[in-house]
C-alpha cells in the first residue's frame, strides 16, 4: 500500500499542493486590492504564449513557457490600450475582449497543432495533466532517500517547488510594503514605498505561479486557486497575517481532498472511473468557500473588504 501510494499517489498530490499554495499567497492581496479577476485574466493571456513557445521550441520547458506568456502578456497590454483608444470603450470591457480572444486563439492554435509528442493538448490546457505526474521509480518511502529514485521524478515537482518557495520567500521579504500598499497606496508613497511597482511586481508573481502551475492544472482551474482559498480565508479573520495562513491550510486542504476524492469518491458511489483531479480540486475550494460563506465568523463583513483586514 505505501509502496502504492508513493509512486501513484505521493507527487501529484505535491504538485497540488505547491500549485495551490503558490497561488493562493498572490490570490490574497488581489482580492483584498478587489483585483481578483486578475488571477482570470492571467490564465486566459498566458495559455497562447506557452502554446506559441512550445511550438517555436518543440519542448515544454520552463524558460520557454515563461517567456511566451510573458509575450503574452506585453501583447495583452497592447491590444488592451488599442481597443480603448479606437473602440472609445472602457477598461473592463476591452479587457474581457482580448482576454477571452487571446485565450479562443490558444485553444484553435493547440487543436489545428501536432501535440502528439508531449502532453500538451486543448483538454491538458483546461484541465490539467495531474494524474499523470507519477513517480515511475520509486518502489517505496525509502525512495525518498535513494538519488536514483529521485533523479527520475517528474519535471513538474521541482519546478513547482521552486515557484513555491519563491512566493513565500517574496511574501515575507516584501510583507509590509504588500500590506501597506495594499491597503492605502497614499500612505505607502508618502512614506517612500514604490506603490505601482508593488502592485506591478504582484502581477508579476501572480503569472509566474500561474504559468508553473499550468502543467498541473491547466489554464481554467488556476482561477479557483486564485479566488477560492484566500475568499474563505477572508471570512474566517479580518486580520491579514491570519488570513494569508487560513489561505495557505485551505488551498493545501483543497489539493490532498480534491486529489482523495477524484481518485476514490466515485469507486464509493459506485462509479467505475475517476475523475478530473484538478476538476475535483477547484470543487472542493468552492466547497470550503460556500461553508466558509455559510459559517465563517466574519461572513457577514464580506462587503467590507481591505479596509478591515488590516
Amino acid at each position: 500500500m505505501g509502496a502504492e501510494f508513493v509512486q501513484f499517489s505521493l507527487t501529484p498530490i505535491l504538485i497540488g499542493v505547491f500549485a495551490a499554495i503558490a497561488c493562493a499567497l498572490p490570490g490574497n492581496f488581489l482580492i483584498l486590492r478587489r483585483q481578483a479577476l486578475i488571477g482570470d485574466a492571467i490564465s486566459h493571456v498566458v495559455l497562447p504564449g506557452i502554446v506559441v513557445a512550445f511550438l517555436l521550441t518543440g519542448m515544454v520547458a520552463a524558460i520557454p513557457m515563461m517567456i511566451g506568456a510573458a509575450g503574452a502578456a506585453i501583447l495583452a497590454v497592447i491590444l488592451i490600450e488599442a481597443v480603448k483608444r479606437l473602440g472609445q470603450i472602457e477598461p473592463g470591457a476591452a479587457m474581457g475582449v482580448v482576454f477571452t480572444t487571446m485565450f479562443a486563439a490558444g485553444v484553435l492554435i493547440l487543436e489545428q497543432s501536432d501535440t502528439s509528442q508531449v502532453h500538451l493538448d486543448v483538454e491538458h490546457a483546461l484541465m490539467g495533466n495531474l494524474e499523470s505526474l507519477i513517480w515511475f521509480r520509486a518502489d517505496g518511502w525509502g525512495s525518498l532517500l535513494d538519488p536514483a529514485a529521485l533523479a527520475s521524478l517528474p519535471d513538474e515537482l521541482p519546478r513547482i517547488a521552486l515557484v513555491c518557495a519563491l512566493v513565500v520567500v517574496l511574501t515575507l521579504v516584501f510583507w509590509r510594503w504588500l500590506k501597506i500598499a495594499t491597503f492605502d497606496e497614499g500612505f505607502a508613497q508618502a512614506l517612500g514605498i514604490p506603490a505601482a511597482a508593488v502592485g506591478f511586481g504582484l502581477m508579476v508573481t501572480a503569472a509566474v505561479a500561474a504559468v508553473a502551475a499550468f502543467d498541473a492544472v491547466g489554464s481554467i482551474i488556476v482561477i479557483a486557486m486564485f479566488i477560492c482559498p484566500p475568499a474563505a480565508a477572508r471570512l474566517m479573520t479580518n486580520r491579514l497575517a491570519h488570513q494569508v495562513w487560513w489561505s495557505v491550510a485551505f488551498a493545501t486542504m483543497s489539493a490532498i481532498l480534491g486529489y482523495v476524492f477524484a481518485g476514490y469518491g466515485p469507486l464509493w458511489f459506485g462509479a467505475q472511473n475517476a475523475v478530473s483531479a484538478a476538476g475535483m480540486i477547484a470543487t472542493v475550494s468552492g466547497v470550503i468557500l460556500g461553508l466558509a460563506c455559510l459559517f465563517g465568523p466574519h461572513r457577514s463583513r464580506v462587503g467590507a473588504g481591505r479596509d478591515e483586514a488590516a
